[in-house]
């Protein structure tokens, strides 16, 4: 087994495709006894990141429910990482202030696991591994037993999405007109043209021509989009 293990390792420390080691990682921890292996990394801290890569084999529909549910924004193991390398076991008193999120962890059969993050000064990228299982609590021994090679696996993949991410081009600045991102923040109270036009003295044609001009500039499809898109880059 140990031949096994070494094998893998130098295989991983060769790989230079980010999915093939992802694989590579994956396969080693389900030997180790762990079902699922998830790697994420992030220009930026999670909310506040311009792009991301995300590589898990969670059950079907974990990471809709997961974006659907906010749950970022109150997850205790991002707010650990955030601030922290070292590795946060997953269990009820951690998820004390976030129960509906470990209920449903719960429920998709993400119940033991643990999580570790990789901050590297070097670059503006972070990254988050974690390994979880259905049955079975990890206790001390299991857990620095595999912290070693969990070290490994992660500054790897960590690199690998690195280089990755520093080879998507930076998203184009949106320029909104001021009087643009007035009636955007209006529509985003739930106003209506009509309502938003009276407010702001305006006819409810030019109100429009300006909602018409923000999503041509934030390439979206409707004015919900485009409010929900100005937000998220901050422009309102």
């Amino acid at each position: 087994m140990d031949e096994w293990k070494d094998l893998q390792l130098r295989k991983l420390s060769c790989e230079q495709d980010l999915q093939k080691a992802y694989r590579l990682v994956m396969n080693f921890f389900n030997n180790q006894g762990f079902k699922y292996c998830a790697f994420a990394a992030y220009s930026g801290l999670p909310g506040r990141y311009a792009s991301k890569i995300n590589l898990n084999n969670y059950p079907y529909g974990w990471d809709k429910l997961y974006e659907q549910n906010g749950y970022a924004a109150n997850d205790p193991i991002v707010a650990h990482c955030n601030q922290s390398s070292l590795p946060i076991l997953w269990n009820e008193l951690v998820f004390s202030e976030a129960p509906k999120l470990w209920e449903d962890l719960g429920r998709q059969g993400l119940r033991h696991g643990w999580t570790q993050a990789v901050h590297d000064e070097r670059s503006p990228y972070y990254s988050l591994f974690s390994l979880a299982r259905t049955h079975c609590c990890i206790d001390v021994e299991e857990h620095y037993g595999n912290l070693g090679y969990a070290i490994f696996a992660s500054q790897k993949l960590h690199a690998l999405a690195s280089k990755k991410l520093a080879s998507v081009p930076s998203p184009k600045t949106c320029h909104l007109s001021p009087r643009e991102i007035e009636v955007l923040r209006w529509s985003a109270e739930g106003k209506t043209a009509s309502e938003v036009g009276r407010i702001l003295c305006l006819s409810e044609r030019t109100v429009n021509f300006h909602v018409n001009n923000c999503m041509r500039k934030l390439n979206v499809t409707n004015k919900i989009s485009a409010v929900a898109k100005a937000a998220q880059i901050h422009a309102i």
